[in-house]
This record gives C-alpha cells, sequence and structure tokens, in this order.
C-alpha cells in the first residue's frame, strides 16, 4: 500500500457510465470483486462546496488485490466532485482514499496546506471529506474515518475478494 504521511491509500475511486458494466471489466482483466453495490446512496449529513446539494449517485466497492476499488456513478447533473473533474459521458479516476483515526486533526492539516475541503458528509456512522488536491495527484483525496464497523465492513469485502474466483459472479447486492 502507498503511504500517505502516517496513513496508507486503502482506496482508489473511479467515475463510471455504468457501474455494472466497470464490474465486469475489472473482474474479466483484474479478477477484482466481488464488488457491492450501493444504488443511489444517501448521507445523514451532506455538504458541497458550502451547499447542502447532493447528487444522486451509486457506489460499488469491491477489492483488486490490496486496495479497494471504488466505481461511482453519478445519475444527474447537479453539481458535485464528480461533476467537477468529468461531464455526463466522461469516466476516469476521481481520487484517493486515506482511512484516518484522527479525522478532525487530518482535515486541518489538509486545510493548513492549502487544499479545499469540496465535499463532506456523514453516512454508515463515520465521516468522510473530499480534499480537491488536484494539482498534485489529479483528483482528490477522501479522509475517511476509520471506526471499528468500518473496518470489519472492508475487512468482509477483502476476506470475500481472497476467496474470489474467476468463474464467480462479481456483483454483490446490498
Amino acid at each position: 500500500m502507498a503511504t500517505f504521511g502516517k496513513y496508507s491509500t486503502f482506496q482508489v475511486a473511479y467515475l463510471v457510465n455504468d457501474i455494472e458494466e466497470s464490474i465486469w471489466k475489472w473482474h474479466k482483466l483484474y479478477c477484482a470483486g466481488p464488488f457491492v453495490i450501493a444504488p443511489h446512496h444517501k448521507t445523514d449529513r451532506f455538504q458541497y462546496r458550502g451547499t447542502k446539494q447532493e447528487a444522486d449517485v451509486s457506489y460499488a466497492f469491491g477489492y483488486s488485490g490490496d486496495i479497494m476499488i471504488q466505481f461511482i456513478q453519478q445519475h444527474d447533473e447537479t453539481p458535485s466532485i464528480y461533476r467537477d473533474m468529468y461531464k455526463r459521458g466522461e469516466e476516469g479516476f476521481h481520487h484517493s482514499g486515506i482511512l484516518v483515526h484522527d479525522w478532525e486533526d487530518e482535515c486541518k492539516r489538509m486545510t493548513d496546506m492549502g487544499f479545499v475541503n469540496a465535499c463532506e458528509l456523514w453516512a454508515d456512522n463515520v465521516n468522510a471529506a473530499y480534499f480537491d488536491t488536484r494539482s498534485v495527484n489529479g483528483g482528490f483525496t477522501e479522509l475517511h474515518g476509520d471506526p471499528p464497523h468500518i473496518l470489519q465492513s472492508f475487512k468482509g469485502w477483502r476476506d470475500a475478494h481472497l476467496k474470489h474466483k474467476p468463474t464467480d459472479n462479481p456483483i454483490v447486492r446490498r
């Protein structure tokens, strides 16, 4: 795993036009998966660049080796961190995810380095913030809290990947 300060990159995320098509392509190419799909994901609290507007997005999470792969599909044209980078029909790398224990301190550190907190949310009892680090890595950096229940979920997905075979279905519906 790549290291970010005292933390490791645990996730690489891509904006895609079709989550299921992307899952099958990655499954065929890398034997990635299985992927858990969270359709039309909703948060408990949300802010995008000072507003509460939340885009309609679906997510898929799975592993390829030691790295979690996230696919994101935005279903509408609401301004978002995804539309900040890509117009409808475009797709590609979006962000690197970092698990952090001291979330507020790490958000302050990123802000002190001059990066804008473009999006912040609370969902599934965990904080996440997306800093606009395109000037450094060509995408955003997600700071993701690491409470035990989330780490357990991620471990379950990683364990499922270790047992995953090329002939297995790579899609798991949430």
